[in-house]
């Protein structure tokens, strides 16, 4: 018997759709050259995809419309969908905070009886719950940081990335992050999906993290510095070493973590590596 598709929900627009869309590529999936596109089938890996609101994805995968999906986890949380977190993906990264003007001496031992204004009322109402603070929620349909100056809130609560937009408009941050989000694969709550296709996904983008936190190193070195470069860059299972045609030589190959690479670099070259190399990766399974 055939299995059914999957059936995979993507954001249509905004900050996590064109990022959503390179992974997706990136782990060897179709997906939509045009933006009108609502829907796209790939055959070859048994998947259907649909370009969803951000803000929906979450309700359409609880309902059980739509096996997984890949939305933010402020949004995720907001919702009070019946979906769960399956793993983060590592890109849309946020924070969801508090911020009052810094003459008001608001902080966040001072909410009660508070008017709060914010787009996210589901995800702000329930850690006001968890907290017992009675505070009155203004719910807008963003730009929530004019909402102080217009009169009709004394605080605010917004996703931040830099708080450059919230500093603009006067307002200073405060308190604890209320949530910290990155875009996150999800699924129906207790319902996992029994699908092989839900599985080579997970792998599949699990792959592309890795490759986005590591890099392929290439470099000659001659046998009396081989020790001390092995010893700077083991690799993840250990390196591949090869005799090279000059004799006394070796080519080395090794899987490096991206983070600090150049100084990698540097240290290598000064043990005696050369003709350094350094290669992208688009997937990698360990």
């Amino acid at each position: 018997m055939t299995e059914s598709l999957l059936k995979v929900a993507v954001p249509n627009k905004g900050s996590l759709s064109e990022h959503a869309r390179t992974m997706l590529l990136s782990a060897g999936y179709r997906q939509r050259s045009d933006s009108k596109e609502l829907t796209l089938v790939d055959p070859d890996h048994n998947v259907e995809f649909y370009y969803l609101r951000p803000r929906d994805i979450a309700i359409y995968v609880g309902r059980g419309d739509l096996d997984v999906g890949i939305t933010g986890r402020d949004m995720l949380l907001d919702s009070n969908a019946a979906a769960t977190e399956i793993m983060g993906l590592g890109f849309g990264a946020s924070k969801f905070r508090f911020a009052a003007p810094a003459s008001s001496g608001i902080d966040e031992t001072k909410l009660d009886g508070k008017r709060i204004a914010t787009s996210y009322a589901g995800l702000l109402g329930n850690f006001l719950a968890e907290r017992g603070v009675q505070a009155e929620i203004v719910e807008l349909d963003g730009a929530v940081e004019s909402a102080i100056r217009l009169g009709v809130a004394d605080v605010v609560a917004d996703v931040v990335d830099t708080g450059t937009t919230l500093r603009k408009a006067g307002l200073s941050l405060f308190g604890d992050p209320i949530c910290t989000s990155e875009a996150v694969l999800i699924e129906r709550n207790g319902n996992e999906v029994n699908h092989s296709a839900v599985e080579a996904l997970i792998t599949r983008l699990r792959s592309v993290m890795v490759a986005q936190n590591y890099c392929m190193m290439d470099y000659n070195v001659a046998e009396d510095a081989l020790d001390a470069t092995l010893a700077l860059a083991p690799g993840v299972d250990g390196p591949t070493v090869s005799s090279l045609a000059k004799d006394g030589w070796y080519a080395v190959r090794a899987l490096v973590p991206r983070k600090g690479v150049h100084l990698l670099m540097d240290k290598l070259y000064d043990a005696g590596a050369r003709g350094i190399l350094l290669t992208e990766l688009v997937a990698c399974r360990l």
